[in-house]
């Protein structure tokens, strides 16, 4: 049985989210998603003007004649959530949590991705899957998916992120569009995430607090790792340890963003306490300039 006070978060989420999808949509996640998801038909012979990149080097060497390769887009897209639930996503310094955030974003992306009759999964995943639930349509679903997203009580702590994305590479067979939402606070993903980004369309979301990135003046304080445990005593008041701590934060964030260029992903961020909205709106207009 779950508790009232969660269904009224997902009833509170559904109504709030409700609106925003209309907000949202407006035509932006059609035109940003449009021809992502396609499926090849047949090849014909290159005529001028066709995009050289669309040849078919296998069929062409065969013939001796230039062969195009001609795609026709799939009638709706397959959406994945794939979801860190890990220890430090209970962080919140904010109105929220970055849990609170994330599922607040879930169920946006799931409620736009079913009103544009697209299907919708999710992953949930810490050091390990959690939970993995099929891409479905409908309204009903959706309400499923926000209620993992809020009361799923996951068995680890740390990050794998690595893990989940060879776990979304064995169960989702056709290519789709996966939304990583995590604060990517673990190291050794890269291999998997370039090996996921041929064959899926990753999204990195990048959730973070505010306290993250710049340390109050509070004096002594006592500080321990959701995912590891370790607890250490801090004074906030030395500058120097200020200083650190805000450099530190900077170069995690450098060598994250670094690996995405590389991979030519385009990451959205976002962080607790503010409006996600409008930061979606601009990634889906810049994703439809690029296309």
């Amino acid at each position: 049985m779950i508790p009232r006070e969660i269904l009224q978060k997902i009833r509170r989420i559904q109504i709030r989210t409700s609106h925003q999808v209309d907000e949202l949509l407006a035509g932006n996640w059609h035109s940003a998603f449009k021809g992502r998801g396609v499926e090849f038909e047949e090849v014909r012979p290159y005529q001028i003007g066709d995009d050289v990149r669309a040849i078919d080097w296998n069929v062409t060497a065969r013939s001796d004649q230039p062969f195009v390769k001609l795609f026709r887009e799939e009638r709706e897209l397959a959406v994945q959530l794939l979801v860190d639930l890990s220890g430090s996503q209970k962080l919140g310094t904010t109105t929220q949590t970055k849990r609170e955030l994330v599922a607040e974003l879930g169920a946006l992306l799931s409620m736009s991705a079913i009103k544009n009759n697209d299907k919708v999964g999710l992953t949930l995943f810490s050091d390990g899957i959690e939970k993995s639930i099929p891409a479905r349509k409908g309204s009903r679903h959706v309400l499923r998916l926000i209620r993992e997203l809020l009361y799923c009580q996951p068995m680890g702590v740390g990050t794998d992120i690595r893990f989940a994305l060879e776990h979304l590479n064995r169960v989702c067979k056709r290519r789709t569009v996966v939304f990583l939402i995590s604060d990517f606070q673990d190291t050794q993903y890269e291999r998997a995430l370039k090996v996921a980004a041929r064959k899926h369309d990753i999204i990195p979301v990048v959730i973070t607090d505010p306290r993250e990135h710049e340390m109050p003046n509070v004096g002594l304080v006592r500080l321990q790792d959701e995912e590891t445990g370790e607890a250490i005593t801090l004074d906030t008041a030395s500058s120097q340890n200020r200083d650190h701590f805000a450099n530190l934060y900077r170069r995690e964030c450098d060598t994250r963003d670094h690996l995405f260029r590389r991979l030519r992903l385009m990451p959205i961020h976002l962080e607790t306490g503010s409006d996600i909205v409008e930061p979606l709106h601009k990634y889906f207009h810049l994703r439809e300039t690029r296309a």
